[in-house]
């Protein structure tokens, strides 16, 4: 039997392996492809965690977000185009979206002023910015409703088989529309 660590600032590998009461080795008998000690590299920090590594983990702690926080944060890539999502309760996610989906409504006119004329001008610039700024946050809204959803199929708390029988009519009917 593993002893727990005692590691003052744990990482969230750490946080989410200790959540769930494990051990490295109880985590590593979970994740059957990831070594205790690998666990303690990835955990202390001496050696970065792997996308196959974090997908693993994501999926067998049920802690979806963790592919979000890597991609956002750990990834050169997604360091750059991928923003961290911050996954709060259904009604948070919805009000934000609504909200930002009004922002954007109410401002549809000046999008289309503005590329009327395929360029942007000087005077264009703040209000597109801005209008740039209203859908990002409709991006987020809708990435934090996917990772919600997803962290709420992983707890069981949302049937999967209905969930895919459901999503499986939705595109039979999309085709016959075709």
């Amino acid at each position: 039997m593993g002893r727990k660590s005692v590691k003052k600032n744990p990482n969230i590998y750490q946080r989410l392996r200790d959540g769930l009461d494990l051990t490295r080795e109880e985590a590593s008998e979970l994740l059957e492809a990831i070594s205790a000690d690998r666990i303690e590299k990835i955990e202390n920090e001496r050696s970065p965690a792997q996308p196959e590594e974090v997908l693993l983990m994501s999926e067998k702690y049920k802690a979806p977000s963790l592919c979000n926080y890597y991609c956002a944060n750990e990834c050169p890539i997604g360091r750059r185009y991928v923003p961290e999502v911050k996954v709060s309760n259904l009604a948070q996610i919805i009000l934000q979206m609504v909200s930002s989906l009004n922002a954007v409504s109410s401002q549809k006119d000046r999008l289309i002023e503005i590329a009327a004329d395929s360029q942007i001008e000087n005077d264009e610039l703040e209000d597109f910015v801005s209008i740039q700024e209203q859908l990002e946050q409709i991006s987020q809204s809708v990435e934090a409703l996917q990772l919600w959803s997803e962290k709420m199929l992983a707890e069981g708390n949302i049937d999967r088989d209905t969930l895919e029988q459901i999503r499986a009519q939705r595109m039979t009917e999309k085709d016959k529309k075709k």
